[in-house]
């Protein structure tokens, strides 16, 4: 619980330093701001992040920006109340053509990401990195109906199309920070990651309502609508942007300090936070029934040099061989 207070507030004594790996880390911590009406996630990840960048080996820009959709992933993720999958996909035409990040509710990651080595080396900016093309988010629920939403990207970097997204889409005046670093120790270098979600979220329903989108190809002179920001999201908004990426990547500054740092004077309540790990849902037995789906020609033509069908996980990377012989004599 972080504590309730208004007003300014002198300094707290020092707070310990959180050791790498600690209960700090690999956790998503909800919270909510009542006298602004906000509710929101704050995710610090560690060793969950660093073995999900570290097994692939990925070059520095293209594990920074698998770990920017690993943290969103997780922030969105997480507000959903279901059991099943939440999936972050970029398709693009830029250096990182691919990234995909399955979140399974309540706490397993993976992330992947498809790149092209001649092309990262000419690429310095977002624009160049992910380039153009689309980012879904596909909820798949274990029961329920299956739902898929879609935002542009035009080179603007996913914290800035998670905002558009949010913007069109959902209509929910929403605020996201990214922060991804590589930490270099005696012990060694690690990857960490810090995120912050927050959601403007009033009873009264007409609060909450976003401007009108741009009216595209209406005649010249359209009036839109302008709908007038509410005060209090405008200073939860401010307040949530004040935030730097060494403060959302820090091991010695919790989650709890960071919230009670933003927001103590109008009151933040943390919550029961969310373990968070690396885990993929492959397995031998998921892998073996694949291969069985197809027909004896197909497996085949799979054969190595080795005489045997190897298959590598392209989450968890992963490798396994299977003797062609094996399919042959159960079927």
């Amino acid at each position: 619980m972080v504590p309730r207070c208004g007003g300014r507030v002198s300094a707290t004594a020092a707070q310990p330093r959180h050791a790498l790996g600690s209960a700090g880390d690999d956790r998503i911590l909800p919270f909510a701001v009542e006298g602004l009406d906000v509710r929101g996630r704050i995710i610090r990840l560690g060793i969950a992040l660093d073995n999900i960048l570290q097994q692939h080996a990925y070059p520095e820009p293209v594990a920074r920006a698998v770990g920017e959709a690993v943290v969103l992933t997780a922030l969105l993720g997480s507000v959903l109340k279901m059991e099943g999958r939440f999936q972050l996909q970029t398709r693009t035409n830029g250096a990182i053509d691919m990234i995909v990040v399955d979140f399974d509710t309540p706490d397993r990651l993976r992330a992947f990401a498809r790149y092209s080595a001649t092309r990262l080396n000419e690429a310095a900016t977002p624009a160049g990195l992910i380039g153009e093309g689309h980012l879904g988010f596909t909820i798949e629920p274990e029961n329920g109906a299956r739902y898929q939403g879609v935002t542009a990207l035009e080179g603007q970097g996913l914290e800035a199309a998670a905002h558009q997204y949010f913007r069109q889409s959902e209509q929910i005046p929403t605020f996201v920070r990214l922060a991804v670093a590589l930490e270099v120790t005696p012990r060694g270098s690690q990857w960490r990651a810090g995120g912050l979600l927050i959601q403007f979220l009033p009873n009264s329903p007409e609060r909450h309502r976003h401007a009108d989108l741009a009216p595209g190809d209406a005649p010249a002179g359209t009036q839109r609508d302008a709908a007038r920001e509410d005060n209090a999201w405008a200073e939860a908004r401010a307040l949530a942007g004040t935030v730097e990426d060494h403060e959302l990547v820090d091991p010695a500054l919790s989650s709890e300090d960071l919230l009670y740092r933003l927001f103590h004077e109008s009151g933040v309540t943390a919550f029961a936070a969310q373990d968070v790990m690396d885990a993929c849902r492959c397995s031998a037995g998921r892998v073996e029934a694949m291969l069985r789906n197809f027909s004896a020609r197909e497996r085949h033509d799979m054969i190595g040099d080795d005489g045997m069908i190897g298959v590598t996980c392209e989450f968890c990377s992963v490798h396994r061989a299977f003797n062609p012989a094996e399919f042959e004599v159960t079927e």
